[in-house]
């Protein structure tokens, strides 16, 4: 029962990949974020974008959550190294972006196999910690 609920609530994060990939390009045009933060999040948009990639996003379902997940990454990147006002300020999604966030990455982790998760946290470094629920899972 857990695991269907886990599911539901992942499509449900899923249908977000819109509001995400709109906030993340008016992040990059924010002076107010960092040079290095904006590459990231350049990065994380055409990773979603492209649709070969670790998860090629043909696979409906399956191929975007590789894509949450990095954007979700990035963002809580982006959270611990500028100010939290700024992402929600750009938001135009329903709810608190901040907890949307990291619940989308949590969610995200539980469904992508390990190699995945590894090599696509290995590409985002958060601060020590930040990750360790993500990597209990």
């Amino acid at each position: 029962m857990a695991a269907l609920l886990a599911k539901r609530r992942l499509k449900n994060v899923l249908l977000f990949i819109p509001n995400l990939l709109a906030l993340c390009l008016r992040l990059l045009t924010d002076k107010r974020v960092p040079i290095a933060e904006r590459a990231l999040v350049a990065g994380a948009v055409i990773y979603a974008l492209v649709p070969l990639d670790l998860i090629p996003d043909m696979i409906p379902f399956v191929g975007q959550i590789d894509d949450i997940y990095l954007i979700s990454l990035t963002l809580l990147r982006l959270l611990e190294r500028t100010d939290p006002k700024i992402v929600r300020e750009h938001w135009k999604g329903g709810g608190d972006v901040v907890e949307f966030v990291g619940s989308a990455a949590m969610l995200a982790a539980k469904f992508l196999p390990k190699a995945i998760r590894r090599v696509l946290t290995a590409r985002v470094e958060l601060a020590p910690g930040k990750l360790d629920n993500l990597k209990e899972i």
